[in-house]
């Protein structure tokens, strides 16, 4: 009974443990509450802004699940494409890897003067920073479908078609499901990066301004939202996992 509840008892047993590691410190040695707020001063300050929070939190969100769609959009049909085709493969991972490469705060001001402050600059660091795991993961389960299956479908005279649609994507599933994962919480960071370098709205601008005026507990209550925010992004895609559970097929490690 006990071994079952474990799943369900520990995490919120880790959770209380910090909060009170955190208040012990901040009480016993005197922390100054603009360096850092007792968890306390931090609930109450959701509390009294959670209208606030609420609204900037969907700006957030929407800027998030945009740029992780186009991400997976845009990631598995090149996936396909560089795995397909080795002279694609060899003309574009190299390029794929490089834009991975380049820290995401560089490109922001550079996206915020082509596309502006409002939610297109946001939408691309998004997606720039989910592509690449998206990618890389449909690549690689796409590349790990069992041989075996292959030639007993060319044997059964499958078309190209026929094999991609009810053999290799279904194997590489598993991985696509892996990478999605992955991307959706690097969106969450993609999203505020954007808003950091130019944005009037969203957990990233309120964090900024709540920071540059000295308010640390609304500025802790922004980043509690923010990994609310992206542990609600990760259940999605969980669910979304659940759903499709039925086509799986069981892979080591995923």
């Amino acid at each position: 009974m006990l071994k079952a509840l474990k799943p369900y008892l520990l995490p919120p047993l880790g959770i209380f443990l910090l909060l009170a590691g955190w208040h012990f410190y901040c009480v016993e040695f005197k922390v100054v509450t603009a360096v850092l707020p007792t968890p306390g001063l931090v609930f109450e300050a959701m509390w009294e802004k959670r209208e606030l929070l609420l609204s900037e939190g969907w700006v957030t969100m929407k800027e998030t699940l945009y740029g992780f769609a186009l991400a997976f959009l845009f990631g598995v049909p090149l996936a396909v494409v560089v795995t397909n085709s080795s002279t694609l493969n060899l003309m574009f991972y190299p390029l794929l890897i490089a834009l991975q490469s380049v820290p995401k705060v560089a490109l922001a001001p550079i996206l915020l003067v082509w596309l502006g402050t409002g939610i297109e600059s946001k939408l691309a660091i998004a997606w720039l920073v989910a592509f690449f795991p998206i990618v890389v993961d449909t690549a690689a389960g796409l590349r790990s479908t069992p041989r075996e299956l292959l030639e007993l479908a060319r044997s059964l005279r499958a078309t190209r078609t026929q094999i991609f649609f009810k053999v290799q994507f279904p194997a590489a599933l598993p991985f696509v499901v892996s990478g999605a994962k992955v991307a959706v919480t690097l969106a969450v960071i993609g999203a505020v990066i954007g808003e950091f370098v130019g944005s009037s709205e969203g957990l990233g601008n309120l964090l900024m301004s709540a920071s540059s005026q000295i308010n640390a507990p609304l500025a802790f209550a922004s980043l509690f939202a923010l990994a609310g925010m992206g542990m609600l992004a990760y259940l999605i895609v969980a669910i979304i996992e659940r759903l499709l559970a039925p086509w799986l097929p069981h892979t080591e490690g995923h």
